[in-house]
């Protein structure tokens, strides 16, 4: 039996509540669509990426039709899994467009120029993508060698710490709507750092719950739509791992 997932996308009983009628899901099933899925968003992004390099005007247009269609797609996945192997991809292919604009905007903020020499990248995004999948690994060997167990105690201290998080989100969000912003969410102080680190290791330890519904879903044999479901699941807590990375290493290059 599944226990609770701080992951809107493994919400508990989302495997147990289906019977196999066309085959079951497998973990090499799994694997491959989310390969897939990341291929899609990267794919997506070097487009908006290059499009905000050559100064293209109309970025920040399909920047919000991604951002706005890829919560769309997000939630009729979760609501509708039988539909995943057609929302899941949407869903990669939008949330691209809109990281691939964000990345590039913060990567421009960032460049370099040294006097009597071109203008160089600053690296930044190369290094949250680079940080991004050496985490991924990490915690996929520290699931696997069993250092880190997903017990009743620790799933319960991730959610109730990713829902604090989301709280605090969303009401920087209405705020924002004021003119007001929760300030150590947005500046570079030793407190946003701190911050943003413990943020970042949240999203982390998620992928740990992630791990384990997929490991669940393969030995209760769930049915094969599932693989492109559980895809999409993990999709979502690297994308926003690799958000938090990202701000995180903006507020460090902030300081220099």
């Amino acid at each position: 039996m599944f226990n609770k997932s701080s992951n809107p996308a493994f919400a508990k009983a989302n495997f147990t509540t289906h019977t196999a009628t066309q085959g079951v899901m497998t973990m090499q099933g799994t694997m491959n669509k989310s390969i897939l899925l990341l291929l899609l968003v990267v794919v997506a992004a070097s487009f908006t990426w290059n499009m905000v390099f050559q100064g293209n005007t109309s970025v920040g247009g399909i920047m919000t039709t991604g951002l706005i269609l890829g919560f769309i797609f997000s939630l009729v996945t979760i609501f509708k899994k039988e539909w995943a192997h057609i929302t899941a991809p949407l869903y990669a292919v939008f949330q691209g467009l809109f990281l691939g604009g964000l990345s590039a905007f913060i990567e421009a903020s960032f460049l370099v120029t040294e006097t009597g020499a071109a203008t160089t990248q600053s690296g930044i995004v190369m290094k949250a993508v680079a940080l991004t999948f050496a985490v991924f690994l990490l915690m996929f060997l520290l699931y696997r060698n069993q250092i880190i167990k997903p017990t009743k105690k620790f799933i319960l201290g991730v959610v109730a710490a990713t829902g604090a998080i989301a709280l605090l989100y969303f009401v920087n969000l209405i705020m924002g709507l004021f003119g007001v912003n929760i300030p150590f969410l947005h500046s570079g102080g030793p407190i946003g750092i701190v911050v943003s680190l413990v943020i970042v290791a949240i999203a982390a330890l998620n992928l740990i719950l992630d791990f384990k519904f997929i490991e669940d879903g393969v030995q209760q044999e769930a049915p094969k739509f599932m693989e492109w479901y559980a895809a999409f699941g993990l999709m979502l807590t690297l994308i926003w791992l690799y958000i938090e990375i990202l701000r995180l290493l903006s507020m460090f290059a902030n300081r220099d």
